[in-house]
């Protein structure tokens, strides 16, 4: 059975994520060197005591922390484990990075507190909004935010997650204006605006893509063992890790292109979401019906798949 692998986004944190872990000599020592990398208590934003989980500076390097524990203590649970390639969704990309081994994970973690720190302070600039829309007509939907843009209005298209859903972003009035209009219009069953903390994959994150410009030149990605699926080209990343990251903050995401991709080319049977909720598995479910899918976000969850993985049950 060929897996692919998928690292959730920003928005599936929650509060008490990964400390069930802890008592896994692996994932602590991720976790510690997880915090020394980004100068943060990654435990401590866990506990979300203080609301960390709600800033993007918090979130960014503690769920891909969080990620990276849970796939290096599989590497070493799993006897066998058919990787037909990864998908992360926009910061699940870090996820993917360090996992392919692209980037080693102090160096990951150390560049996504980066990136965290250039979204924040773009995210801090302006009031500013995401929504979700069920069932969407793209053409419907395409041309009513063109008339807004045409009205100067900054509300832009920035997922598209899977037949189902896609998402727009921009300030927070014009994404607002835009859910009416298309509820008016009919260009989708459903509109939900969501609690995030920026307008991510638009125009609004221009700023922070161009300091990324400048904190990736320099850095060496090495050749991937399996493919990692880019949200922005919605092919395999090659030696072009830096270029593509640096524009994956400010244009749409295509999860639904890559995990098509990964079906497509590298024939996978299954998807394993890893991160907190389902939100992936509910993305493939919409892609490919016939796709098992298996999720870790708990240590139950952990242990229920490491069981059917090495054929203890299942």
């Amino acid at each position: 059975m060929s897996i692919g692998i998928l690292f959730s986004g920003q928005g599936a944190q929650k509060a008490g994520m990964g400390l069930d872990f802890f008592s896994d000599p692996l994932f602590k020592e991720t976790i510690q060197t997880a915090s020394e990398a980004s100068k943060q208590n990654i435990e401590a934003i866990f506990t979300n005591k203080h609301e960390e989980l709600s800033k993007t500076i918090h979130v960014q390097p503690a769920l891909v922390a969080f990620e990276l524990g849970i796939f290096r203590m599989l590497k070493r649970d799993v006897g066998k484990l058919d990787i037909g390639g990864m998908v992360g969704l926009s910061l699940g990309e870090y996820g993917a990075m360090g996992a392919s081994n692209a980037l080693d994970l102090a160096s990951t973690i150390s560049l996504v507190t980066d990136r965290a720190s250039y979204m924040q302070a773009d995210a801090d600039k302006i009031d500013n909004a995401m929504a979700a829309l069920i069932k969407p007509n793209l053409p419907k939907v395409e041309a009513i935010l063109t008339q807004l843009q045409d009205q100067g209005k900054q509300v832009y298209l920035s997922n598209f997650n899977s037949p189902k859903q896609i998402v727009i972003g921009g300030e927070k009035d014009a994404v607002i204006l835009a859910s009416k209009k298309i509820k008016e219009n009919e260009a989708a069953h459903r509109t939900i605006l969501l609690n995030v903390n920026g307008a991510f994959h638009t125009p609004l994150f221009n700023d922070a893509s161009k300091q990324m410009h400048n904190r990736l030149k320099d850095i060496s990605f090495k050749p991937t063992a399996v493919p990692v699926i880019s949200n922005t080209t919605g092919h395999p990343f090659t030696n072009d890790w830096a270029q593509i990251m640096e524009r994956q903050l400010a244009v749409p995401t295509h999860f639904g292109d890559c995990l098509q991709y990964l079906i497509d080319h590298s024939h996978i049977s299954a998807t394993l979401e890893i991160g907190p909720g389902k939100t992936l598995s509910t993305f493939a479910r919409q892609i490919d019906r016939s796709l098992k899918n298996y999720r870790i976000g708990t240590y139950d969850e952990y242990q229920e798949f490491i069981e059917e993985a090495n054929g203890i049950k299942g």
